[in-house]
């Protein structure tokens, strides 16, 4: 692994983060600035965590806190989620969603093998 985007993780973060931030401006204009920016920001912060703790990889415990704090922005981002669903019914925030639940489990997953493989 050269770079952070050589991570699974944080291509799809990244990915999602394009997503969550034109599903939010579809939001009504009251929303845009209150959940709009809410939802974007746990987005984009759980691809950023990714690239933080890469970065301090050669430190196994500021590599697992990073970790840690961009799945923490992921189940923020998914109650957004849940919450926009229910109140507005934008059209692909179930995929969303779903998306979402998957990458939770593989960061989970990135997660137990540091602990486990990382030196």
């Amino acid at each position: 692994m050269k770079s952070y985007k050589d991570l699974d993780i944080y291509n799809l973060a990244f990915e999602y983060a394009m997503e969550v931030h034109a599903i939010s401006l579809k939001l009504p204009k009251f929303e845009l600035y209150e959940q709009g920016s809410q939802i974007r920001r746990s987005s984009k912060s759980i691809k950023d965590n990714i690239i933080e703790g890469y970065g301090r990889r050669t430190y196994k415990q500021d590599f697992l806190k990073y970790l840690i704090y961009s799945h923490a922005s992921l189940l923020e981002c998914l109650s957004q989620l849940e919450m926009i669903d229910r109140l507005y019914e934008i059209e692909g925030t179930k995929e969303l969603k779903a998306n979402y639940e998957i990458l939770g489990a593989k960061i989970y997953s990135f997660i137990k093998y540091v602990e486990r493989e990382w030196k």
